[in-house]
Order: C-alpha cells, then sequence, then structure tokens
C-alpha cells in the first residue's frame, strides 16, 4: 500500500464507517495521547522503566499504526498529500544534512 492509497482507504473509512472525521484540534489531541503510549511501551521495553500490568500486552506496531492513522486524519483533513510531503522533505534533509552527519563525531 502506498501512503497515498492510505490516505484514500483511511479517508473511505471515516466516511463510511467512521461517520465523520473528528475536527482537527481533537485529532491533534489523539495524536499526542497515541505517541504517548508508543511513548510508554518504548520506555517500558528499552528503558529502565518496568512493565505495569495495565502495559502488558499492548504492542509497539499497533501504536505506530494509530499514530500513522490519526496522521493521515490530519492531513486529509488539511489536504495535505503525504507523499509529496515526505518527497520534499527528503530533499530538504539532503540538501541541509548532505555532510552534517558524516562530519559529526559524535556519530562515528
Amino acid at each position: 500500500m502506498t501512503i497515498q492509497e492510505a490516505q484514500q482507504q483511511i479517508d473511505q473509512w471515516i466516511n463510511t464507517t467512521g461517520v465523520r472525521y473528528f475536527n482537527e484540534l481533537t485529532n491533534l489531541g489523539i495524536l499526542m495521547e497515541e505517541v504517548g503510549e508508543l511513548s510508554r511501551i518504548v520506555v517500558r521495553k528499552y528503558g529502565e522503566q518496568s512493565y505495569k500490568e495495565t502495559d502488558k500486552g499492548k504492542e509497539m506496531a499497533d501504536e505506530m499504526a494509530d499514530i500513522l492513522w490519526v496522521l493521515m486524519c490530519l492531513a486529509n483533513q488539511t489536504g495535505v498529500d503525504l507523499t509529496d510531503a515526505l518527497q520534499k522533505n527528503f530533499e530538504k534533509k539532503n540538501r541541509r544534512d548532505a555532510e552534517r552527519h558524516q562530519q559529526n563525531d559524535k556519530l562515528k
């Protein structure tokens, strides 16, 4: 599935099964919540915090998919083509970071 196809499928699902989009501010809050849930999993799995009973059974992949879902909802609502945005972002990073990371002693 391409990014564009995912945006289209989400839009179709929202407008049929989901009834309508939440407003942009609500979706921003949901996005922040989903990022927090992913953070909780990563901190417990790779960091020094221990799991709580309520955290067990949560899957990182599912939380990442939730983040993508809400991000794509926001993109659809605001007219952002994420394929185009990502391509432009690569171009920006290639111009800006062409030599920066190779010359960073901390990354060697």
